[in-house]
C-alpha cells in the first residue's frame, strides 16, 4: 500500500509514518507538508534515501500542486494529518485555521475523487464535541453526539469533518473520520503542554498553567493513536466516524505535577495565569465503537507513556533547541 500522509512533518504524522514504515516493511509513504512552524523535517530526516519515502513540501490549499502530487505517485490511501491546532492560535488568528483545516481538506477530498483513490482518512479531535461537566463522570463523548465547538480551531475541524460526511453522502468519497483525545509523546511541538512543561521545567523557568489548573483531559499515547488510525484505514466501514481515545482522563494541574516530580523539581515553578477565553472544562472519549468493531484498544500505561515522553524530551535537548532557536526551519528536504 502507497500512504500519502499530510502534514507528516508534525507530531502525528512523524509518529504515523514511523509506525508505517515499522509495521510494513511493503508499505510506502508520501510525505506531503508545508513546513510552516510546525512542521519539522528534523523528525523525518533519517529517511532520506529510504526507498520506501517520499517528501514533497506543498500546501494542501494550492490545487494545482496537489492535483500534481497525486498524478505523480500511484496512491492507495491518503491520511489527513494537515492541520492547524493550537487552540490560543486560532483565537489569535483564525482565518489561517479555515483555510488549512477547511478549504485544504475540500482540495484534498476533490482530488481523492478525481484520481479514484481507494480511502481517504480525516484525522479529527473531541473538541469537535464541545465539552463535558466536570461533576458527571459518567458522560463520555460518543458518535453520535451533536457537534458543539467552542474555539475557531474545533469549529475548523468540525467543518471539515461535515464536509468529509458531505463528500462521502454526495459522491460516494471513500471517508473515515476519527476523533482522538489528547495525544503525547516523542516528537510534539513544545507550544503543547506536556513538551512546554517539560522544557520550562528543566530550565528552571515558571509554568503558566490556565485558571485553577482543573480542565480534565483524556490522554492517549500517540502511538497507540497511530495503531488505531491504521486499524481504521485497514479495516474500517467507510462513511463512519471513529472516537479514539486513552481512557486516561487527567487534569492539567495533575500533569504538570507528574512532569515537576519526575524531573525533580519543586512546584513553586507553578505559575497560575488568566484562563483563555472559551476553555472547555472536560473531555472524555468513549471508544466502545472502535474496540468493538476494530478490536483495538490503547496499550500504552498512563504511566509509562509518561515516563517514555519526559525521558525522550530530556535525552533529544538539541531537537527542542533547534526549535526555540528557530534552526530547524532552515532545514530542508534534499531528496
Amino acid at each position: 500500500m502507497r500512504h500519502l500522509i499530510t502534514g507528516g512533518a508534525g507530531f502525528i504524522g512523524t509518529n504515523y509514518i514511523r509506525y508505517i514504515l515499522r509495521m510494513y516493511p511493503d508499505d510506502e509513504i508520501v510525505c506531503a507538508d508545508k513546513l510552516t512552524y510546525a512542521g519539522n523535517y528534523d523528525n523525518l530526516k533519517e529517511f532520506e534515501g529510504e526507498k520506501r519515502f517520499a517528501f514533497e513540501q506543498i500546501d494542501i490549499c494550492d490545487r494545482k500542486a496537489v492535483y500534481s502530487l497525486f498524478k505523480t505517485y500511484n496512491i492507495d490511501c491518503v491520511v489527513n494529518f494537515a492541520a492547524e491546532s493550537h487552540v490560543d492560535r486560532s483565537i489569535e488568528n483564525p482565518e489561517i485555521f479555515l483555510q488549512t483545516n477547511i478549504i485544504g481538506t475540500e482540495v484534498l477530498l476533490d482530488a481523492v475523487n478525481k484520481y479514484g483513490i481507494k480511502r481517504f482518512h480525516q484525522i479529527s479531535t473531541d473538541e469537535v464535541y464541545g465539552d463535558l461537566p466536570l461533576d458527571r463522570p459518567d458522560l463520555k463523548f460518543e458518535e453520535n453526539w451533536s457537534i458543539k465547538t467552542s474555539s475557531p480551531y474545533s469549529a475548523s475541524k468540525a467543518s471539515a469533518d461535515l464536509l468529509c460526511l458531505a463528500y462521502f453522502r454526495t459522491f460516494g468519497t471513500p471517508v473515515t473520520i476519527s476523533r482522538c483525545s489528547n495525544n503525547y509523546g516523542p516528537y510534539q511541538f513544545p507550544e503543547k503542554l506536556i513538551p512546554l512543561m517539560i522544557e520550562k521545567a528543566q530550565r528552571d523557568e515558571s509554568l503558566p498553567v490556565y485558571g485553577d489548573g482543573k480542565n480534565i483531559r483524556d490522554w492517549l499515547y500517540v502511538e497507540d493513536h497511530c495503531s488505531a488510525v491504521d486499524k481504521i484505514i485497514r479495516y474500517g466501514k467507510v462513511g463512519e466516524i471513529y472516537n479514539i481515545g486513552g481512557n486516561n482522563e487527567r487534569a492539567n494541574i495533575d500533569i504538570v505535577k507528574i512532569i515537576l516530580e519526575a524531573l525533580g523539581k519543586p512546584e513553586s515553578l507553578i505559575t497560575y495565569v488568566k484562563d483563555r477565553p472559551g476553555h472547555d472544562k472536560r473531555y472524555a472519549i468513549n471508544s466502545c465503537k472502535i474496540q468493538n468493531e476494530l478490536g483495538w484498544k490503547p496499550q500504552t500505561d498512563f504511566d509509562v507513556g509518561m515516563r517514555q515522553t519526559i525521558e525522550w524530551y530530556k535525552n533529544n535537548p538539541k531537537w527542542i533547541e533547534r526549535i526555540l532557536n528557530g534552526e530547524y526551519r532552515k532545514t530542508r528536504c534534499s531528496l
